[in-house]
């Protein structure tokens, strides 16, 4: 069983885009959504409206630095700091290009930092090649199951 991609994104525009891109990158894990950083949370720890969740993390962790109710970097902090989250591959996907978001989202363990293009080409570019990476080149912890893409 392939594991999902969990992408926490809140703002309506972005989360299209970036369901379009991951579904043009033809990967066949599930991509997971979450509006907020509470919601992240929940669906990690496999409690609230995911207590019944297949068990295991996500392949990757797509980000949105900006979220109601616990932001970005909380969450990030939160899985760096929990055991079984611990390994599990952080991308900050965020509009900010502030240099205290960047240097600390490295601080607390980010993976990748990527600013959101804002022309539609470059954005789906990106979430294709952030999908792909994560989900199909990067190796992943032992004991993980990775995709292998088929031949096109």
């Amino acid at each position: 069983m392939l594991k999902p991609i969990l992408l926490v994104e809140d703002n309506p525009h972005d989360l299209e885009l970036a369901l379009i891109a991951l579904e043009k990158s033809q990967l066949a894990n599930e991509v997971i959504v979450v509006r907020d950083g509470a919601e992240a949370l929940d669906y990690l720890h496999a409690r609230g409206e995911f207590i019944d969740r297949v068990q295991g993390n996500p392949a990757v962790v797509l980000l949105d630095l900006k979220l109601p109710k616990v932001d970005g970097l909380e969450v990030l902090r939160e899985i760096r700091n929990v055991m079984h989250l611990r390994a599990l591959p952080v991308v900050m996907l965020t509009s900010s290009r502030e240099e205290q978001d960047l240097v600390r989202s490295y601080e607390l363990g980010v993976n990748a930092y990527v600013v959101k293009p804002v022309e539609f080409k470059e954005f789906v570019r990106a979430i294709s090649d952030l999908g792909v990476f994560w989900a199909v080149l990067n190796e992943p912890p032992p004991g993980s199951q990775r995709y292998v893409r088929p031949n096109s």
